[in-house]
């Protein structure tokens, strides 16, 4: 006999958010709970959960969900399905809302209120929260909420996501007792005999608009001025490939200073410990381990500060939007669609939260491949190793007075990355589904002055992540790696350096018969395992093993000279070409396994990538020898 699932589920009244994307809906929950929220997943299901608590003005204690956006309750991707559960009782673990807020954006009622009707038939308790309603008025659109009530036969309240009384009314609504009784259906435009078909909504929400005085087309917005050379089938693509590339030749001119700074304050530190410590395993531990392996990776903290400034600088003005349809009838070739771009663009960042970010696809075959060419894209991790290998091997100089040398092979890198992932989507299209075709719908918001403030939050969390990240993984991988290249100590009569008898130079020496044929030596060969792990890991990892190796004045050299100098022009061009495809992310391909379901995708992904990465490799190093460059 089968026994029964019982579900306990927490005390209080649960409150879900509802709405279409860019509503605001997230702003208004992050208005109505402030701190005191928690993410999860949800059960069974990657879609990240977000739930909060909120206290009423008289005293109320409730439950509130962030429901991820949705147009209809016909789910077509898998943050749409959840939703839907959610709201029909059918999510595992979770209890259907006692009260569901619809929020809706006040600019765009006609899309919006469908969604509306969608809800209500579901029988709950729900009210609507008439948002951006700062963002109407200002293009001369008002609304009367008190019609709107009685059409919708529900209670109709305006918020402002971003003032911070802007949930006021909404707070004070929570309190009524009224609202939490299920919704009736008589209404003056809504009959209870019309049959629940898209046509027929469409025709309600097109007689709410025309009592509203509302059914009349905005007029054109300085939006959509902008859009006429921003989307301009020709200037268009010139305008996105000019932007990307002048954020790629900031990256190094801007950052050139401050990198300085953090090199001498890291030297200081080292000579300081170096000094105040005695000869001994502790002072190899702090200077060579601690302090040569983390401060390898910092020095590259304004770089990355630089480039997530730029990505969340056009994300926050409404550009990135624009850029997927630009980029359409590209992805199209190789069998996606501009949808894909938003989570690629994101892996520029990291893999992890674009392979997540590919939960809003609904096609399963895009998704799919999305997923799996999400970490071909440059990540901030690789940019601390082409950072140095630029650094040491590219002159500085300009070319044409206005362009930098380097900055040009930084952007030349990401295209490789890119270009790299369109031929493997191309590849894929050949094998699956050749002839079907997938529409773009997306909705572009208007463009607005990125607000300082969100940026400047968006740049701290990144920094605190990347700090994180020193602090822990790589500063625990780097300490490894010391006491792997430490012991055991070089046998009596020795003439090597202490490496060479060390863990880690018995294994750098096997891996290297390997990557010999590449160009790589036993020190790259030892770098790259742990930087399995963690890209960035292998710049800490080559700074730990060179000072270990180095004897003389050479220990107290920075890596970059140490690397130009024993390293050929071949052998850093083919770790470069290396780092362009290698996996080398165990949290990706943890988080590939995640959101696949399986080890099937990581495994094929982590071959298919390190087979590319071996190829890449050695065809750049032997031509680069064949020019006279090893």
């Amino acid at each position: 006999m089968k026994s029964a699932v019982v579900h306990v589920y927490p005390a209080g009244q649960v409150v879900a958010l509802v709405g279409n994307p860019n509503c605001g809906k997230t702003a208004l929950f992050n208005l109505l709970t402030g701190s005191r929220q928690k993410v999860a997943n949800y059960a069974g299901v990657t879609v990240e959960r977000k739930e909060g608590k909120l206290t009423t003005p008289a005293g109320k204690e409730l439950r509130v969900l962030d429901l991820p956006g949705t147009y209809s309750l016909h789910p077509r991707s898998p943050d749409e399905r959840v939703t839907c559960n959610v709201l029909s009782g059918h999510a595992a673990a979770e209890k259907r809302p006692d009260l569901v807020i619809c929020v809706v954006d006040a600019t765009n009622l006609r899309r919006n209120l469908r969604l509306v009707l969608a809800v209500k038939r579901l029988g709950l308790p729900c009210v609507v929260a008439l948002n951006m309603t700062d963002l109407a008025a200002e293009r001369g659109i008002h609304i009367d909420t008190a019609a709107l009530s009685a059409a919708l036969a529900l209670p109709v309240v305006n918020t402002v996501a971003v003032d911070a009384q802007g949930a006021a009314p909404l707070l004070d609504l929570l309190d009524q007792p009224h609202i939490w009784r299920k919704p009736g259906f008589a209404g003056a435009d809504i009959p209870d005999a019309l049959p629940a078909t898209i046509e027929a909504d469409h025709e309600i929400v097109r007689r709410i608009l025309q009592n509203l005085g509302l059914d009349q087309n905005v007029p054109h917005l300085l939006s959509d001025r902008i859009d006429r050379i921003v989307l301009h089938p020709v200037g268009g693509p010139v305008l996105l490939a000019v932007v990307l590339f002048l954020i790629f030749q900031a990256v190094f001119a801007w950052a050139a200073w401050p990198m300085g700074w953090i090199e001498t304050a890291t030297s200081v530190i080292a000579d300081s410990v170096s000094a105040a410590l005695s000869d001994g395993w502790v002072k190899s531990l702090i200077v060579d381990g601690v302090i040569a392996g983390a401060g390898g990776v910092v020095v590259f903290l304004p770089q990355i500060v630089i480039l997530f400034f730029f990505i969340l600088m056009l994300e926050e003005s409404g550009y990135l939007p624009r850029a997927a349809f630009l980029l359409d009838r590209l992805m199209g070739g190789v069998g996606l669609s501009g949808r894909s771009f938003i989570p690629l663009l994101s892996s520029f960042a990291c893999a992890i939260p674009g392979i997540m970010a590919a939960r809003t696809i609904a096609n399963p075959r895009d998704r799919i491949v999305t997923i799996m060419i999400a970490p071909m894209m440059t990540c901030s991790a690789r940019l601390p190793v082409y950072a140095l290998l630029i650094g040491a091997f590219i002159p500085k100089r300009e070319i044409a007075g206005v362009l930098e040398l380097q900055g040009l092979v930084l952007f030349c890198l990401y295209v490789a990355g890119i270009l790299g992932a369109l031929t493997v989507a191309w590849v894929l299209k050949r094998f699956t589904a050749k002839n079907l075709v997938h529409p773009l719908m997306m909705e572009l918001p208007s463009y607005h002055w990125p607000r300082l403030r969100n940026i400047a939050i968006g740049l701290w969390q990144r920094v605190v992540i990347f700090l994180k990240r020193v602090g822990g993984i790589i500063l625990a991988l780097t300490i490894l790696l010391w006491f792997l290249a430490s012991f055991p100590a070089p046998p009596p009569g020795a003439t090597g350096a202490p490496i060479e008898y060390s863990f880690a130079g018995y294994l750098g020496r096997g891996l290297a018969v390997l990557f010999e044929p590449i160009g790589f030596n036993w020190q790259i060969s030892i770098a790259l395992v742990p930087g399995m792990a963690a890209r960035e890991v292998a710049v800490s990892a080559l700074g730990t093993v060179y000072a270990l190796s180095a004897t003389g004045d050479d220990t107290a050299g920075a890596l970059m000279p140490l690397i130009a100098q024993h390293w050929s022009l071949a052998t850093a061009l083919a770790l470069l070409a290396w780092f362009v495809f290698a996996p080398q992310c165990l949290a990706t391909l943890a988080t590939v396994k995640r959101e696949t379901g399986g080890w099937t995708m990581p495994l094929v992904m982590a071959g298919y990538l390190f087979t590319l990465a071996y190829i890449a490799a050695f065809i750049t190093y032997r031509l680069a020898v064949a020019v006279g460059w090893g």
